[in-house]
C-alpha cells in the first residue's frame, strides 16, 4: 500500500502484491468462489484486519488509505495486528455492554447475493446464446444503440456489436461475451484484439470471471488499442443497477434477491 503513494483500490493492491511477491499465474489463478481468487480474498481479510487494527481506512468503497498510525507500524508491529484485533473482541465480548448494543462482529465468509447470482449465470441452464442476448440487453440498458448480436464460430470471439453515444460523439464498441469459471487470460485478450483489427478501436470483454494481472495488463498495453474488461463482480453489480434479474430491497439493510426464473427467460 504504501508502494502505491499510501492509497489503493483493491484492483491495484492485488496487482501490486502479485508484482512485489512475484506470484505465478498458476497461484494467481485458484479460485475461492465463482467470482473471487483465493488470493484476492486471502488479501480482502488482510485489509479487513488491517482496518480492525487501525493500519487502514476505508474512506470509499473499493480505496484504501493507510492511516497515521499504519504510516509508523513496523513489519513485525503489523503481524502482532490479528492477535491484538482478536484480543479486543474477547475484551468487548466479555463487557456486555450494559445497553445491550450490537456487538461489534469480525468478518465472516459467507455466500452473498454475488455469488448466488453468477452461480445462476454459469449453471447449464443460462446457455451462450442467453448469455450474450444479457450482454447485448445490458450494453442497451447503459446507453447503447444499436446493439446487434454477431457471434459466429471462426469470428475470433466477438460475439456482438454495438454503438456508443457521448454528446456530440459515437463509438462502435465490439464487444465478446464469456461465460467462465476461472480467470481469462492475457491471450483471450490478445485474440480478441485481433479480431478487432481493421473493424474498430474500441472493445468490451464480459465475463463471469476474473482477469488475470497479466491479462489486465494486456488489456491497457500501451501502442495497442485498449480493451475495457468487466468481471464477475462488475457485471454482478450493473445487473443490480439495471435491475436485470436482480431486485434490491431495504428495510433496515439493503435487501437482495435473484430472480433465476428471469435469466431463463433470456
Amino acid at each position: 500500500m504504501k508502494a502505491l503513494g499510501g492509497s489503493a483500490t483493491n484492483e491495484e493492491h492485488l496487482e501490486k502484491v502479485i508484482e512485489i511477491e512475484k506470484i505465478p499465474e498458476a497461484v494467481q489463478n485458484i479460485m475461492h468462489t465463482e467470482r473471487q481468487t483465493k488470493l484476492a480474498y486471502n488479501l480482502a481479510w488482510t485489509r479487513s484486519w488491517l482496518k480492525l487494527g487501525g493500519a487502514l481506512e476505508n474512506p470509499t468503497l473499493g480505496v484504501w488509505a493507510v492511516t497515521e498510525k499504519g504510516k509508523t507500524l513496523s513489519e513485525e508491529q503489523v503481524k502482532q495486528i490479528p492477535a491484538e484485533v482478536q484480543r479486543q473482541y474477547k475484551l468487548e465480548k466479555e463487557k456486555k455492554l450494559k445497553d445491550h448494543a450490537e456487538e461489534k462482529e469480525l468478518p465472516t465468509e459467507a455466500k452473498d447475493w454475488k455469488d448466488e447470482l453468477l452461480a445462476v449465470l454459469i449453471s447449464q441452464k443460462i446457455t451462450a446464446d442467453a448469455f450474450e442476448r444479457l450482454a447485448q440487453r445490458l450494453l442497451r440498458e447503459s446507453g447503447f444503440v444499436r446493439v446487434e448480436v454477431t457471434g459466429r464460430s471462426g469470428d475470433g470471439g466477438i460475439d456482438g456489436v454495438g454503438v456508443l453515444r457521448l454528446a456530440l460523439l459515437s463509438f462502435q464498441v465490439y464487444f465478446q461475451c464469456k461465460k467462465y469459471k476461472g480467470s481469462v487470460s492475457p491471450s483471450a485478450i490478445r485474440d480478441f484484439r485481433g479480431a478487432m483489427v481493421g473493424r474498430s478501436d474500441k472493445g468490451l470483454f464480459i465475463t463471469t470471471g476474473t482477469f488475470t494481472a497479466e491479462a489486465r495488463k494486456e488489456a491497457t498495453r500501451d501502442g495497442a488499442p485498449a480493451i475495457d474488461l468487466i468481471d464477475g463482480e462488475s457485471l454482478c453489480d450493473l445487473l443490480k443497477k439495471y435491475n436485470l434479474g436482480v431486485t434490491t430491497k431495504k428495510v433496515e439493510v439493503e435487501e437482495v434477491s435473484i430472480d433465476p426464473e428471469w435469466f431463463g427467460k433470456i
